[in-house]
C-alpha cells in the first residue's frame, strides 16, 4: 500500500480507483507551501492541478516520492529539473480537456465579438444598452490561431463552421498538414496584422512567456481581438491592457493570468474586456477523464510499470511485443547487480528474437533500473537510470538481434565478466532464467539464489544438498545446466532463506565446487 496525497480537486472515479487498488488515498487541499512541505513527507505519489507549487523545496521533503501527477495540461508549477535529479516521474493528461478548452475558446470568442457578459451585467442592473453593446460577426472575418496543436485544431475546426478563415502560427507544422485542416501558415507578426481575432494555444516555456506583447500588438489589424484560455503570462497583462485602453485593439477575453489565482489585473478594469477564472478545463466531463486519467498514471508508477505519459523520461511508449518483457528485464537487472562484484565500465543488454524487433529503449531502462537497484541506496527510476549509470562511469550499450538461437526470445546482460539471460514461458509470461556465465538453466527468479560452478561428475550435488539440510536451509527449486563449451557443470539452488555467509563458504569448500556467488531479488521484485 502506497501513500496518496491529493492536494487539488479531481474527481470521485479516479479517487475511487487509487483507493480500489489498495492505496492510502489522503484528500488536503488549499494546503500552504509550509503546510505542503510537512505533508508530502512519508507520501509515494502527489496529485496536484494549476494551483499547487511542487518547488524542489516540496520535492527534497518528500524522499520516498515516486510520482507527481497533473490533473491537466500545463506543468510551469513542477520543478522538472528537481524532480528529475530525485528520480520522480512527473506525468500530465494532455487529452481530457481538450474538448472543453476548445468549447471555452469558442464561448469567449462569441462572448467577446457579440459582447454577451457586459450587456447581462447591464441589463441585470436596470439598465436596456442595446447600441452600447453592439457587436461584430464572425462570418467572414479572420481567426489566427497561435498554436496549431490538438486544441488549436479542434479551434480552427469549429471556426470553420462559424465561416471564419484560420491563419495559423506554428513553427513545428508544415504548410501540407495545415492545408490539408484548411488553415494558412503565416509567421506571427503576419498573422497579427491580419487576423480580426486571434487565440493562444501554446504551452507556457520561457520562449513564450510574454510572447504577445507591446511591440507584436503595435503592429496588429485595427480592431483586433486577443483569446487567451492557454496559459497565463504568455499574454504580457499589461500591455494587453494598454492596447485595448488606448483602442490600438478593440478588446480581449481571458481565462488564465500570470498569478492564480487573482482578483486583480488591470484587465479587470476595462469594458471592453471579458475575464473567466481559468474554466478552460472546468466540465464536468473534463474532470472526470482528468481524474480517470491520472489515476491510471499514477497507478502504473506505484506498481513499478513503465508509465507512458512520463514528460521526463526519454522514452515515450513500448511495443505490445516487449511490453510483458519489461518486469523481466527488471528482475534480469536487479540479479545481475547482486551477482556482479562491482558496477561493470560496460554493460551490455541485449535482445534477442521477435522482441528485438522492437525499439529498445525502455527495456534497456528496466534492465539498468533494476540492477542499480541492487546496488544503490538512491531512488533509481526510469526518470533518473540512464543518468546515474553515466554518472557512475557505465556506459550502456543496447543491442538487438532478430533471431535467437537456443530460445524464441532472449533477454540478457553482459559485462563485467559476467552474463545473465532469461525469456518468458508460457500463455502467462511468467519469467524463467535461462543462461548465467555461459551456463544453461531453466529456473523461474527467486528472492534467495545461489549459482554454483562445479565440476560435471557423480557426488557434487549430493555433497552440495546435503550441506544445506545440515545448515537448515530449504531448497525450493533447483535448475543444474551445462555449460556453452562443454567443460564443466552449473546449479542453481532457490532456497527459502539467505545463505549466511559461513554456509557458502562451506559450499566452495565441497569437492568439485568452482565458485558459488549469491543472486537475490528485493521481496517487491519477486
Amino acid at each position: 500500500m502506497a501513500r496518496v496525497l491529493v492536494a487539488e480537486k479531481i474527481a470521485d472515479s479516479g479517487l475511487d480507483r487509487l483507493r480500489d487498488a489498495g492505496h492510502d488515498v489522503e484528500v488536503r487541499q488549499g494546503l500552504s507551501p509550509e503546510e505542503l512541505l510537512e505533508a508530502v513527507a512519508g507520501v509515494h505519489a502527489l496529485i496536484i492541478r494549476s494551483a499547487t507549487q511542487v518547488t524542489a523545496e516540496v520535492i527534497e521533503a518528500a524522499p520516498e516520492l515516486v510520482i507527481v501527477g497533473r490533473a491537466g495540461v500545463g506543468l510551469d508549477n513542477v520543478d522538472l529539473d528537481a524532480a528529475t535529479h530525485q528520480g520522480v516521474l512527473v506525468v500530465n493528461d494532455t487529452q481530457s480537456n481538450i474538448q472543453s478548452a476548445a468549447e471555452h475558446t469558442m464561448a469567449l470568442l462569441l462572448s467577446q465579438a457579440r459582447n454577451v457578459p457586459q450587456a447581462h451585467a447591464a441589463l441585470i442592473a436596470g439598465r436596456w444598452e442595446r447600441s452600447r453593446w453592439e457587436g461584430v460577426e464572425l462570418s467572414g472575418k479572420t481567426l489566427g490561431i497561435i498554436g496549431l496543436g490538438r486544441i488549436g485544431r479542434l479551434v480552427a475546426e469549429r471556426a470553420g463552421a462559424f465561416g471564419m478563415r484560420v491563419v495559423a502560427s506554428d513553427p513545428y507544422v508544415s504548410d501540407e498538414l495545415a492545408f490539408q485542416i484548411g488553415v494558412e501558415i503565416k509567421e506571427l507578426p503576419e498573422l497579427v496584422a491580419e487576423a480580426d481575432f486571434i487565440t493562444v494555444h501554446v504551452a507556457r516555456t520561457p520562449e513564450t512567456v510574454g510572447l504577445i506583447n507591446a511591440d507584436l500588438l503595435a503592429g496588429a489589424k485595427p480592431g483586433l481581438r486577443v483569446i487567451n484560455v492557454a496559459r497565463g503570462g504568455i499574454v504580457d497583462e499589461a500591455d494587453l491592457a494598454e492596447a485595448v485602453a488606448t483602442g490600438r485593439i478593440a478588446g480581449a477575453a481571458v481565462d488564465v493570468f500570470t498569478a492564480e489565482p487573482t482578483t486583480e489585473s488591470p484587465l479587470f478594469e476595462l469594458d471592453s474586456v471579458v475575464v473567466t477564472p481559468h474554466l478552460g478545463a472546468s466540465t464536468h466531463e473534463a474532470q472526470h477523464k482528468a481524474g480517470e486519467a491520472i489515476a491510471e498514471q499514477v497507478l502504473l508508477a506505484l506498481a513499478g510499470e513503465f508509465v507512458p505519459a512520463a514528460v521526463n523520461v526519454a522514452a515515450k511508449g513500448v511495443s505490445e511485443v516487449l511490453r510483458p518483457y519489461l518486469p523481466l528485464a527488471e528482475q534480469i537487472g536487479h540479479l545481475f547487480g547482486t551477482l556482479c562484484e562491482r558496477l561493470p565500465e560496460v554493460l551490455e543488454v541485449e535482445l534477442q528474437g521477435e522482441i528485438g524487433l522492437a525499439d529498445n529503449t525502455v527495456a534497456v531502462m528496466s534492465a539498468v533500473k533494476g540492477m542499480l537497484t541492487a546496488v544503490s541506496d538512491m531512488p533509481v527510476s526510469y526518470v533518473n537510470a540512464l543518468t546515474m549509470a553515466h554518472e557512475r562511469g557505465m556506459d550502456v550499450r543496447a543491442i538487438s538481434s532478430p533471431t535467437a538461437v537456443d530460445h524464441v526470445n532472449l533477454l540478457m546482460l553482459s559485462g563485467g565478466g559476467h552474463s545473465l539471460g532469461g525469456g518468458l514461458r508460457g500463455p502467462r509470461h511468467e519469467p524463467v532464467l535461462l543462461l548465467a556465465d555461459g551456463h544453461s538453466l531453466h529456473m523461474p527468479p527467486a528472492q534467495h539464489m545461489i549459482l554454483l560452478s562445479n565440476e560435471n561428475r557423480p557426488g557434487v550435488i549430493g555433497a552440495i544438498g546435503t550441506l544445506l539440510g545440515d545448515a537448515g536451509i530449504n531448497i525450493d527449486d533447483m535448475s543444474v545446466g551445462q555449460s556453452s563449451t562443454g567443460e564443466g557443470a552449473s546449479m542453481v539452488i532457490a532456497t527459502c532463506q539467505p545463505v549466511p555467509r559461513e554456509v557458502a563458504d562451506a559450499l566452495v569448500a565441497i569437492d568439485g565446487v568452482v565458485a558459488a556467488r549469491y543472486l537475490g531479488l528485493s521481496p517487491a521484485s519477486v
